[in-house]
């Protein structure tokens, strides 16, 4: 009969065995991160931005049974989905099924949070850090067409130098680029 371990035996297998799932969990965290700047590091290249976007704002317009219309933003931070900033954006100005305008529309929005956020706040009003940041990247759903209006609104609040945009088309996952002709597809392999 096998003897039963001591309290003292326990404790210290649970320790070590503790010990030993902390070692794995972070040796998974170190290689999913390797591979976070790995992919910022190949989307840098490949857009040739001045640095790896820490902040990506991604746009789409999805219509629910052809009536209603809703935007939605999906940001990630470092790579990583922050899903507490994700934004959802009920269009409001658009009749019909627009795609093109109803991404200006969420744009405008979300640009109009972003300076209201800027100007002088009363004391205890709370700022939204979804909108009082702006992205190192932003990609909206679609081609040139989504693409054409992101470039309109950032203009128009004289960001088109601050912040770099892509239309991303989802059949072949290609990336279209302001003002260049030639459509961008990354590697299949890339972590970008």
């Amino acid at each position: 009969v096998p003897k039963r371990g001591t309290s003292h035996d326990l404790v210290q297998m649970a320790t070590e065995n503790a010990v030993e799932t902390l070692q794995a969990l972070r040796t998974q965290w170190e290689a999913d991160k390797s591979k976070q700047t790995q992919a910022l590091s190949e989307l840098q290249q490949a857009l040739k931005l001045p640095n790896p976007p820490s902040r990506i704002e991604c746009y789409d317009i999805s219509n629910t049974q052809g009536t209603a219309s809703v935007g939605s933003m999906v940001v990630f931070e470092q790579g990583t989905p922050a899903k507490n900033m994700y934004r959802h954006f009920n269009i409001k100005t658009v009749v019909g099924l627009d795609d093109f305008s109803s991404m200006e529309e969420v744009l405008t929005r979300r640009l109009k949070r972003w300076q209201a956020s800027q100007e002088q706040h009363k004391v205890g009003e709370k700022i939204d850090p979804s909108f009082s940041v702006l992205p190192d990247l932003l990609i909206v759903d679609g081609g040139e067409g989504q693409l054409g209006r992101a470039v309109k609104v950032l203009a128009d609040f004289g960001l088109s130098e601050r912040i770099p945009v892509v239309g991303l088309a989802k059949q072949q996952e290609e990336l279209f680029r302001p003002g260049i002709e030639q459509s961008l597809m990354l590697p299949r392999h890339s972590q970008a």
